[in-house]
C-alpha cells in the first residue's frame, strides 16, 4: 500500500524564490522538468556510513529528485563506510570523474573544506546535506539537529517532571550531527537541574549496537527515561526482550518507532521529524544551482515532535509497507518534485 505523506517545513533563512526551475523552468528553457533542455548534468554522492537506513533512504531521495528534475543523466554513488580521510578520497575520486554536482553527508564539519573548495573552484556545484561545512561557497541542507536535541530532551524532561535518571544515546563521536545533537540536549539539560544522565553512549547510528548498550543499561541500572539519536525502535524492544517495564524513549521518526508508539500498551515517547528526504532538497538545490538559479547558501528545516498522545498524527506518520528503519516524510515542500513510490522505487536516472 503507498501512502503519499508530505512535510512542510518552516525554513529557518529564506525559501528557494526559483525552485520549480528544478522541476518545470521557464517555458522553452533548460530544466523544463520532461528532459527537454539542452543540459544535462551528472551527480556525485559521497555517503559514509553503509547500513543504516535513514542514510539508505537519502540515498534513495537524491535518486528520485535527480529523475523527476528531467535534466540528470546520471547519478555517481560511492557509498562505503568512511571516516574523514575517506570521504576527502571519495570527493577527489568524484572531481576526477568530471560530475557538476557533489552532494555530501559530511563526516567533518572542517575538515573536508580544502577538498570541497577544490572542487568548487573547477566549478562543480557541492552541497553538504544533514550535516554542515563551513567550506566558502558551499550549499549547506540540514535539518535542525541542534534543535533536534533540544526539543526531544526537553519533552523527556518535561515527561519526567523535570527530576529523574536519563541516558543519551549519541551517534558518532565527533561527527557535526552528533555535536549539534549533544548541543541540544545539554541546552535542554540547562534548564532542568534536576535531571542526572547517567549514561552516555555512541551507537554509531548502527540499530544492533544501540540494543546492545539499551539492553545492558536497563538490566543493569536504574533509569527513568532514555533520550535516543534515532536508534529507537531496538530500544524499545530491549525492554520486551528483557520484560521490563518501559520508561519514555525519545527517537526520530522511524517507521518502526512510530508503529510502538501507536501499538505498545504502556510505551510512552516521542518522534522527533528527521527525514531523510533532506537529500531530495539537496539535490533540487544543487540543480538550482547548476541552472544558474540563486538558491540560498543554508538551508535549514525545522524538526517537529509528536509524542504517543497524538495518535492521529501517528498514524499519518506510519505505513505498514515501509522498512523500520525509514521515515514515511518523503516530500518536503517546496523543495522536492518526486512521488513518494519513486523513494522506494530507488532508481537513479538510467537505472531500471
Amino acid at each position: 500500500m503507498e501512502r503519499r505523506k508530505t512535510l512542510r517545513f518552516a525554513a529557518i533563512f529564506a525559501i528557494l524564490a526559483l525552485i520549480a526551475a528544478a522541476c518545470g523552468g521557464d517555458e522553452g528553457g533548460e530544466g523544463d522538468g520532461d528532459g527537454g533542455g539542452d543540459e544535462t548534468y551528472t551527480i556525485g554522492v559521497s555517503n559514509t556510513l553503509v547500513g543504516n537506513g535513514w542514510r539508505e533512504q537519502m540515498i534513495c531521495a537524491i535518486k528520485a529528485e535527480a529523475t523527476a528534475s528531467g535534466v540528470v543523466d546520471e547519478v555517481v554513488v560511492i557509498n562505503e563506510n568512511a571516516d574523514m580521510t575517506g570521504q576527502i578520497g571519495h570527493i577527489e575520486t568524484l572531481i576526477s570523474q568530471g560530475v557538476d554536482a557533489i552532494i555530501i553527508n559530511p563526516t567533518d564539519r572542517e575538515g573536508l573544506n580544502s577538498v570541497i573548495e577544490e572542487a568548487i573552484s573547477q566549478g562543480i556545484v557541492v552541497v553538504a546535506v544533514d550535516q554542515a561545512v563551513t567550506a566558502d561557497g558551499a550549499f549547506v541542507v540540514t535539518n535542525d539537529q541542534e534543535e533536534y536535541g533540544y526539543l526531544g530532551a526537553k519533552w523527556l524532561f518535561e515527561q519526567l517532571g523535570g527530576e529523574g535518571n536519563v541516558v543519551e544515546m549519541r551517534g558518532i563521536d565527533g561527527v557535526p550531527a552528533d555535536t549539534d545533537r549533544h548541543n541540544g540536549f545539554m541546552r535542554a539539560l540547562e534548564e532542568f537541574p534536576g535531571i542526572t544522565v547517567v549514561e552516555e553512549t555512541f551507537t554509531g547510528w548502527d540499530p544492533s549496537v544501540g540494543a546492545e548498550q539499551a539492553l545492558n543499561i536497563i538490566t543493569t541500572q536504574e533509569v527513568d527515561g532514555i533520550w535516543t539519536s534515532g536508534i529507537d525502535y531496538t530500544v524499545v524492544e530491549q525492554f520486551q526482550s528483557a520484560d521490563i517495564p518501559f520508561v519514555p524513549v525519545v527517537g526520530a521518526d522511524n517507521n518502526g518507532f512510530v508503529e510502538q508508539l501507536i501499538e505498545l500498551d504502556g510505551l510512552t515517547g516521542a518522534a522527533v521529524t528527521n527525514p531523510p528526504a533532506i537529500g531530495g532538497v539537496g539535490t533540487a538545490i544543487a540543480i538550482d544551482a547548476l541552472q544558474g538559479n540563486d538558491p540560498d547558501q543554508t538551508t535549514t528545516l525545522t524538526p517537529e515532535v509528536f509524542d504517543h498522545t497524538e495518535q492521529d498524527q501517528l498514524e499519518e506518520l506510519y505505513d505498514p509497507d515501509q522498512q523500520v528503519g525509514w521515515s514515511t516524510y518523503v516530500e518536503i515542500d517546496p523543495y522536492t518534485s518526486y512521488e513518494a513510490s519513486a523513494v522506494s522505487a530507488c532508481q537513479g536516472p538510467g537505472e531500471g
